[in-house]
């Protein structure tokens, strides 16, 4: 079926009810402008408890999902767009739920013969009583994203953080404890099924964490990143795998680590929503590749599109 923008109604949705809304304020901007020089009517949609009501309302041609973490990439979203029978873009309810839930992905990914860490679920109250495994180690909630609520624990640590119990936690009972893999962080875009480049993301202070990910000059990326062949290859090989494996598509992006003395290389994550802020891995990915920013926007509405009503696949 062929397909033009030109006058097309766009929801973009952003904003949402995670802690990760800022940044999909920022990214939905992004990409509602994009969609805007490519000649689409847009709304900007920020997505509350009455964002069915909204659409209803709206009834936008396709939705352009730009929220991240809870209720946005976790299927809850998706869920609401198959029952108004909304095109939407990126993975559908059962993709965005499974690589949401973190322990559950590895499962998935292990069978699938992706390689990933060690470690499991613990009780928040049980994790911060003792060491559940010998430091050093890495402490996330079970289903956030962008390095929220993440606490690394090195050698030498006397105890836990008490962060895990404090009357602020609001990221869930449960938290995954992994092996801390010493080394590279990695990410590799995946587009249409198939790998981008990989990216060596290299923070100027601490770790990967969300100031480094989203803040001015929080990172320095190394697009494409300087590994040894064998490990290129292999990084962009596991993301595909993951991002078959979980059922995922559109745009999505592995987070990796590789150990580089030990040549060790893990897949951490899968994300179904990955940023589309000035910052973002991505979008950088693409350009590298010769699809520019408002290209790769287009692409992802074209993806969609090309599924048919919500949940179809592409024809």
């Amino acid at each position: 079926m062929a397909f033009s923008i030109a006058g097309q109604h766009v929801a973009v949705l952003l904003g949402g009810l995670s802690p990760e809304r800022e940044v999909s304020l920022v990214s939905g901007e992004a990409c509602a402008r994009a969609l805007e020089r490519l000649g689409a009517k847009v709304t900007r949609l920020d997505a509350g408890r009455d964002v069915a009501q909204r659409l209803t309302e709206l009834a936008p041609d396709v939705c352009f999902n730009a929220l991240h973490g809870e209720w946005g990439e976790d299927g809850c979203i998706q869920g609401v767009l198959e029952t108004l029978g909304l095109r939407y873009t990126h993975s559908g309810v059962l993709a965005s739920a499974l690589a949401m839930d973190k322990a559950k992905a590895k499962a998935v990914l292990a069978a699938a013969g992706v390689a990933v860490p060690g470690g499991g679920l613990f009780n928040r109250f049980e994790a911060a009583a003792d060491h559940v495994m010998a430091p050093p180690y890495v402490i996330k909630p079970n289903a956030q994203g962008s390095s929220v609520g993440v606490f690394m624990v090195f050698e030498g640590a006397n105890r836990p953080p008490q962060d895990l119990v404090a009357p602020s936690w609001t990221f869930g009972e449960e938290v995954l404890i992994e092996p801390y893999i010493r080394g590279k962080e990695l990410a590799c875009g995946v587009m249409d099924g198939k790998a981008m480049t990989v990216t060596e993301i290299v923070p100027r202070a601490g770790f990967y964490d969300y100031e480094a990910k989203y803040g001015e000059g929080g990172s320095d990326h190394v697009v494409p990143a300087d590994l040894p062949a064998h490990v290129f290859e292999k990084a962009m090989e596991l993301s595909e795998r993951a991002h078959a494996a979980l059922g995922c598509r559109g745009v999505t992006r592995s987070d990796l680590r590789y150990d580089d003395i030990n040549d060790i290389l893990v897949l951490l994550e899968v994300n179904t929503q990955p940023g589309m802020t000035p910052t973002s891995l991505v979008p950088e990915q693409a350009a590298k590749l010769g699809v520019d920013f408002d290209h790769l926007v287009l692409w992802i509405v074209e993806d969609a599109y090309a599924r048919g009503v919500a949940g179809g696949t592409a024809v």
